[in-house]
């Protein structure tokens, strides 16, 4: 079934929305606006949507709430959360849905107003979620991030200027992005000269916490090629989870990217080295890291010296986050989603200024939890096929 998968479903539409700041708007709203543009990209519309996978920070029932708010009645719905991975891992189950005839047009969308609502990156980290670990008073989420980053240092001799070269990068990236939200020069010192938060972590190892909403639209690949975008195709995608709270994952410095992306790229087809552009969630510094080793970019342990020499900016050897990332860019709660977008707008060549040139196959991976929840897709055009 999964090889069955490859390239039967594609990305038509995609969209970002009020990205960085949106005071007086709701999730609800921000949401909207993005699952709009996203539909509008494609030449569809709401009454076209008949598949409805929705993600949401805010709401219990995200698939209710956005349907409902959008007027949307939906043939196939699913609202799976698995932190800020869920997007991602969702273009599985359209692909799936799509496939089997359940609906046949797709919308994935995500919406939050997380900085003018608290100003405060937030994580559900409830007693009844973490009852191991709420008791001794866990910030989560960066607590954990930080133990994987003390001890990839320990057991890899990782460096803090080599965390903060993925922060500089990201901010490189951002400088040519208008939907970024802090463009502003960075250097290495600045990263680690910034407020201590979580030690070795600084503010600057740390995403931003910004509003904003993201949206895509899947059809199957006979009906994507009369729309209005060059379709992108969905050529491989997993998922793989190894716990929920931090405590209990297996080991600090490897994830469930190790799976996730291996079976993504044998559904593909495809290796490391095929890929022209690298979207990964980018929480904080210490994931590029370890993201990048797990999904077979570099070996185990080596994340550090691959990421240090500048490979990750402009101009480097691996194009990676050229939106800016979560670091710099944007984050409202939940990341997925715009690696996503991200990807798609570099294969139909749509980056303006941070355009990869003849970019044609694209990863895009998320990441949800305390490093709980790992999804991979590999997109590619036409050429990939």
């Amino acid at each position: 079934m999964t090889w069955s998968l490859r390239g039967k479903a594609a990305i038509v539409g995609a969209a970002t929305a009020h990205l960085g700041e949106a005071p007086g708007y709701s999730h609800m709203e921000i949401a909207a606006d993005a699952a709009r543009a996203a539909l509008a990209d494609a030449g569809l519309s709401l009454k076209d949507v008949d598949g409805l996978f929705a993600v949401s920070m805010h709401s219990v029932f995200p698939a209710l709430t956005y349907g409902e708010y959008l007027g949307i009645e939906p043939r196939f719905s699913e609202a799976t959360i698995v932190g800020g991975s869920s997007a991602v891992i969702q273009m599985l189950h359209a692909a799936l849905a799509l496939e089997n005839g359940l609906c046949d047009v797709a919308l994935i969308v995500y919406g939050s107003n997380q900085r003018t609502a608290s100003g405060k990156l937030h994580s559900p980290s409830g007693a009844e979620n973490l009852p191991y670990e709420k008791p001794y008073g866990l910030r989560a989420p960066i607590a954990g991030y930080a133990m994987s980053a003390a001890r990839h240092m320990h057991d890899y001799g990782t460096t803090r200027e080599q965390l903060a070269e993925v922060a500089v990068a990201a901010r490189m990236w951002a400088g040519m992005n208008d939907e970024a939200f802090m463009r502003d020069p960075l250097s290495v010192d600045d990263v680690l000269g910034s407020r201590m938060v979580c030690d070795p972590l600084t503010v600057r190892d740390c995403c931003l916490v910004t509003d904003g909403g993201g949206a895509i639209v899947m059809t199957r690949a006979d009906r994507a090629k009369d729309l209005n975008k060059t379709p992108v195709y969905l050529l491989g995608c997993a998922g793989g989870h190894t716990h929920r709270q931090y405590s209990m994952m297996p080991s600090l410095t490897t994830t469930a990217a190790v799976q996730s992306g291996r079976e993504a790229f044998t559904m593909a087809g495809l290796t490391p080295a095929d890929v022209d552009v690298v979207q990964v969630y980018d929480a904080f510094t210490i994931n590029a890291v370890m993201l990048l080793e797990d999904l077979g970019f570099c070996p185990k342990g080596e994340g550090g010296d691959f990421v240090g020499d500048g490979r990750l900016r402009p101009g480097g050897a691996l194009p990676f986050n050229t939106y800016g990332g979560g670091l710099s860019c944007t984050h409202p709660g939940m990341l997925g989603i715009f690696t996503t977008i991200e990807a798609v707008r570099q294969l139909r060549g749509e980056c303006g200024e941070r355009q990869i040139d003849g970019a044609t196959i694209g990863l895009a991976h998320g990441n949800g939890g305390m490093f709980a929840h790992e999804s991979t897709a590999l997109l590619g055009t036409a050429a990939a096929l």
